[in-house]
């Protein structure tokens, strides 16, 4: 009797366990969007080139192509809804945006809170300086002011990992958008900025500013998509359908326009 019981218990665990399984992997993200058929794509839209406002007042962007190639493969419609890049996973929790969009650093707070997609850019974070203010090691920011954009991957980076890099620094500044920062850089209010360099070079080519460069990196860095970490079936279709997008060239395509090459890194399988 005592074993018809335990084999009757271990029968009732399997099929428990097998339930939650299924309701943490068949949520209703993905119908979701199919049902009310559009696709709410957060970001800052002030960072170039991933996603900005361009003459017209219109948001453009490598991510805003991306995410309309990826919508029409889906049959919604993509909006696009400005946010404050420091309020981001408030915003995707309490659901006015689907997901956040716009050069996005992966990192293990961002994976803890969130759904993260694997990577489909590389990138690095960098300091630009004045062309020849002598900065060209860590060593050189010491007594120096630092400008980062408030809630990016830059100010998290100089808050954990290098945060005694950053008890060397004169100061700290966060700015709402590296526009800003950067011509508070050129105006010598600060002596660097941290951010990342496909950014970077895209603004400072924009604004002709022969009087900024590159310095040095400070690491390397990895664009993903965030989602709610409930919903698991959004992410996974989103990712399904960008690795059709490079395997039929359409990935690189979008990149060629906006980089003069395929620099994604989405894997073909």
């Amino acid at each position: 009797m005592k074993k018809v019981f335990a084999a009757l218990l271990v029968l009732m665990l399997a099929v428990a366990m097998a339930g939650l399984a299924t309701a943490e992997t068949a949520d209703g993200s993905l119908q979701n969007i199919l049902d009310k058929k559009t696709f709410i794509l957060g970001l800052d839209d002030s960072f170039p080139p991933m996603g900005f406002r361009n003459e017209d007042n219109d948001i453009v962007g490598f991510d805003i192509d991306v995410a309309r190639a990826v919508c029409e493969k889906l049959g919604v419609e993509l909006v696009v809804q400005p946010i404050a890049w420091d309020s981001k996973e408030l915003e995707l929790s309490s659901g006015n945006i689907d997901c956040i969009w716009n050069g996005m650093s992966i990192t293990p707070e961002r994976e803890e809170s969130m759904a993260m997609t694997f990577a489909y850019l590389n990138n690095q974070m960098v300091f630009y300086t004045k062309t020849g203010a002598g900065i060209a090691a860590t060593a050189d920011l010491a007594g120096k002011k630092v400008a980062v954009q408030n809630g990016s991957y830059a100010e998290e980076l100089l808050n954990g990992d290098y945060a005694e890099l950053a008890a060397t620094f004169g100061e700290v500044l966060g700015f709402d958008e590296y526009l800003t920062a950067l011509m508070d850089l050129q105006n010598g209010g600060c002596d660097a900025v941290l951010m990342d360099l496909v950014v970077g070079d895209y603004r400072i080519n924009g604004m002709g500013a022969t009087d900024l460069e590159a310095a040095f990196a400070l690491a390397d860095d990895n664009y993903g998509i965030g989602f709610r970490k409930t919903d698991l079936a959004l992410r996974d279709k989103v990712q399904e359908i960008l690795i059709e997008m490079k395997k039929d060239g359409t990935l690189a395509e979008i990149s060629s326009e906006w980089f003069g090459s395929d620099i994604t890194v989405v894997p073909a399988e």
